[in-house]
């Protein structure tokens, strides 16, 4: 359905508005009159002969206030309205809203699409009412089709045309714009991945060279005979360095590089008095474990002959410590991103499903995070105890992954991205607020039709928005709107809490 089906004008001049279709019934049947056809913008091209066809063929009804057909229904009836007023409206949620209202003569709906048979599905997309009393012109779809194929044969090609066409380029292009974003995904994902993947792997060849270097100085310490401490003092060391180091770290908390580097000189210089050779190596890893060189003289005391070997096997312990705390870090970090990414793509879940909309956003946002610049910061409002909602939720994440990047694309000198979230209603409500230039008012009723763009040629498809629109009203119920003034953009996501139909919809 294009941008202008979902919000439609009233019409005027020598052109009708597609008002959207459905079917309760039919009203009273009234005389139908050629003269008054006539002046219809529809058929004041038509003939005698074809007036009088439709009038043979068709009848003229009167309907009282109140619906005149339902959205979801078969789509039977044609309807081109001669006097009243008409309300055209779309279910979103449980609610039906609003979208047109018109008196003006000649506007017509139902089964405009009947033309095409049964290679769409003929229902009614929209559900009519009448305000006042009405009359409509009405011809049933499978006449209606008749006469569009032998009256404009030429015309049906090209309508046919131009809708399968453009659903076969809406098809290609969404599949490549789906292809783009997973490309970006996935290098971003890589990005991610290569961080703490590096980190691990650089860590365990440093804990290679560091065993290799504890099992040469164990080899020192025992070359001294009977002077060497047992296995069992030298594990007492190892546990008293290591409550030292606990406690060292959490006073040395907020050092700054100067101070650092002051501990680490008195360490060099204690280490060098003691005859540690490079005592300037170890200096690091004791002043990194949190310990000082009161805290060394305490816990090795009494080992004036072994101590060089001692100090040496003690740093490079506490330093394959650390390093075993840095894979382990990395790893974690591995697998968050796994569970971000298995979270995003929903491969192993069910399509249809009760989820927790912070935690796809989440995902998404864990995603996105090697396409997000530094000078773009993300902020996250979470309402609490928000509800679970029915939905699709590769979809949504495909929503929220062409938000999250229109609006960092809007932000290109840096900004603020606020994602919220709050209940309101039976509606769960999730919005994308950036600090960007805004959206022109010119092209504000555009952005949300298919193929349209702001972006360069190549840089965007323009079926970001509408995919994101079709996934939020037709699949879930929702609604998706914007508001926009310059330093302050907010595109608004509505979910229902719950679904009438839990099957969704198709269309």
């Amino acid at each position: 359905m294009s941008a202008a089906e979902r919000e439609p004008e009233p019409a005027g001049g020598s052109r009708g508005t597609a008002c959207g279709p459905g079917d309760l019934g039919i009203g009273v049947p009234r005389s139908c009159s050629v003269e008054e056809l006539r002046t219809l913008f529809l058929f004041e091209k038509l003939d005698e002969n074809q007036l009088n066809w439709l009038c043979e063929h068709g009848t003229v009804e009167a309907f009282e206030p109140g619906q005149v057909y339902a959205e979801g229904d078969a789509a039977q009836w044609f309807y081109v309205l001669l006097e009243g007023t008409v309300v055209l409206s779309r279910r979103v949620g449980a609610d039906d809203v609003e979208v047109a209202r018109t008196s003006q003569v000649g506007v017509y709906s139902g089964a405009f699409q009947a033309y095409l048979g049964d290679r769409v599905q003929q229902i009614y997309r929209n559900s009519l009412s009448v305000t006042v009393p009405s009359r409509f012109f009405v011809v049933s779809a499978e006449l209606f089709s008749t006469l569009m194929h032998e009256w404009f044969p030429m015309a049906v090609h090209l309508l046919e045309g131009l809708f399968f066409g453009t659903q076969i380029q809406q098809q290609i292009v969404g599949g490549r714009e789906r292809l783009l974003a997973l490309g970006a995904l996935s290098a971003g994902l890589t990005h991610e991945l290569n961080n703490p993947a590096g980190a691990a792997l650089r860590a365990a060849s440093a804990l290679r060279e560091g065993v290799v270097g504890a099992r040469a100085d164990l080899n020192a310490i025992a070359a001294h005979g009977e002077r060497a401490p047992s296995l069992e003092t030298l594990v007492s060391v190892l546990d008293r360095a290591t409550e030292a180091a606990a406690q060292g770290k959490a006073s040395a908390l907020g050092l700054g590089p100067l101070a650092i580097s002051d501990r680490e000189d008195a360490m060099a210089d204690w280490l060098d008095d003691r005859g540690v050779e490079d005592g300037w190596q170890l200096a690091p890893t004791f002043v990194q474990a949190g310990l000082e060189a009161d805290d060394l003289e305490r816990i090795t005391g009494g080992m004036d002959g072994v101590l060089p070997a001692v100090l040496s096997w003690l740093a490079r312990t506490l330093e394959t410590e650390g390093l075993t705390a840095e894979i382990e870090e990395a790893t974690h970090r591995v697998s968050a991103l796994v569970g971000a990414a298995k979270q995003y793509s929903q491969l192993d879940r069910a399509s249809q499903q009760e989820v927790d909309v912070h935690e796809l956003l989440d995902s998404t946002v864990t995603m996105l995070a090697g396409k997000i610049p530094p000078d773009v910061r993300v902020v996250k409002d979470y309402g609490a105890d928000l509800p679970k909602v029915p939905a699709y939720p590769a979809e949504l994440n495909q929503v929220w992954t062409n938000l999250i990047d229109n609006a960092v694309a809007a932000m290109a000198d840096g900004g603020t991205l606020t994602i919220s979230t709050s209940l309101d209603r039976d509606q769960l409500v999730v919005e994308f607020q950036d600090t960007g230039p805004g959206v022109p008012d010119e092209i504000k009723g555009r952005i949300f039709e298919p193929f349209f763009t702001t972006k360069p040629v190549g840089k965007g498809t323009g079926l970001g928005l509408d995919i994101s629109w079709r996934i939020v009203v037709s699949r879930h119920h929702g609604d998706l709107s914007v508001e926009s003034v310059p330093g302050d953009t907010r595109f608004r996501v509505r979910l229902p809490v719950r679904w009438n139909d839990q099957s969704g919809s198709t269309s």
